[in-house]
């Protein structure tokens, strides 16, 4: 559908299509002319209300199911309501109080991810959803390397607060357990506090600089941090939870809707992919309508999210993927927050 300037630059007009998106959320009901003068401060009659609803469906904001209903919002009437709400929308002292209580009570960076997820997918009615980032992107407190059978070495990456990681690196060259510690050791005193994709920039930089002096030491180093071989599998980055009572909307009535949203949350490649774009966006809170990337019918569903930080440096990302006609209010502030609480917690581990 086409969008057009329809006057929205005009502060009445945009106040009308704001009302009318808050009605149709709060009802799921197509709204009236007569519904929308009633809430108006100004004094507007139904018959004036009528006619900018009319140069709104004209423009691609509303659409009519039948001749005789009311109008009901399109995609680009959701994403400019996102927009404005989102330089508003304030946090109400009973949600931010709920939040931290939930958020405090978690006892590692790990739990504080799950929180999370359940924490936005309560107040979302939707799926909460937080991406730990790339393991050649996490911050490394220590490394641990150790030998296994057939040449592969089990890499073990403590990150903040402890949080761990590992993975089998199948290696061409052979090590003994003696080459992995001393390894570690030089990696972990120089290194602590870098993400594994830095670690590696500066050896290759040093290399570059000093090749005269490249020893087995760094070759060994350069071979362990590799992040082709470090590469995770989506499932060990994300955190899903509120499948089950987003099932129990409306909007997802329909037993073959649910299913492509399953099936997208099975994949998971699709869920993550989706969320790290948020991590480039220069908007602190990205809102985007519309998920066709992930599902069929994903045209019905919207994502607020927004990254988190370590020492300000971005780590991974978090956000709600709920039905289009969800309390954006509401779901924004509470994004925005999380994140915050998120970034503060992993900063003091």
């Amino acid at each position: 559908m086409t969008v057009r300037d329809t006057g929205l630059h005009d502060r009445r007009n945009r106040q009308i299509l704001a009302d009318l998106v808050r009605t149709y959320i709060a009802t799921g009901e197509p709204v009236s002319s007569r519904a929308i003068s009633k809430q108006l401060v100004e004094q507007l009659s139904p018959a004036t209300v009528r006619n900018v609803m009319a140069d709104l469906e004209e423009g691609g904001y509303l659409s009519q199911p039948h001749t005789s209903a009311g109008r009901v919002p399109t995609a680009a009437a959701y994403r400019l309501f996102a927009q404005m709400v989102s330089a508003q929308a304030k946090l109400t002292p009973e949600d931010e109080q709920w939040i931290r209580n939930e958020m405090s009570a978690a006892r590692d960076p790990e739990e504080v991810a799950e929180r999370a997820g359940r924490v936005l997918a309560r107040i979302s009615r939707g799926l909460g959803i937080v991406v730990s980032p790339p393991i050649g992107k996490a911050v490394v407190e220590h490394l641990r390397f150790l030998l296994l059978p057939d040449k592969r070495v089990l890499a073990v990456v403590i990150g903040p607060g402890g949080t761990t990681r590992d993975k089998v690196l199948h290696i061409e060259r052979s090590f003994t357990q003696e080459e992995l510690d001393r390894t570690a050791e030089y990696l972990n005193r120089h290194y602590s506090g870098w993400t594994l994709a830095a670690i590696r920039e500066d050896l290759l930089a040093h290399l570059a600089q000093e090749r005269q002096r490249y020893d087995e030491l760094t070759a060994a180093a350069l071979t362990l941090v590799d992040p082709k071989l470090l590469a995770e599998t989506p499932a060990r980055q994300m955190y899903v939870e509120g499948a089950a009572q987003m099932a129990a909307t409306p909007e997802f009535s329909g037993q073959g809707q649910f299913q492509e949203l399953l099936e997208a949350i099975e994949e998971k490649h699709k869920l993550v992919a989706l969320l790290n774009n948020c991590i480039d966006s220069p908007e602190a809170v990205m809102v985007q309508i519309g998920l066709e990337e992930i599902a069929a019918s994903g045209g019905n569903l919207a994502l607020i999210s927004a990254p988190y930080t370590v020492h300000d440096s971005v780590q991974g990302s978090l956000g709600v993927i709920g039905p289009t006609r969800m309390q954006y209010e509401r779901a924004i502030t509470a994004v925005a927050y999380v994140a915050r609480l998120f970034s503060e917690t992993l900063d003091r581990s």
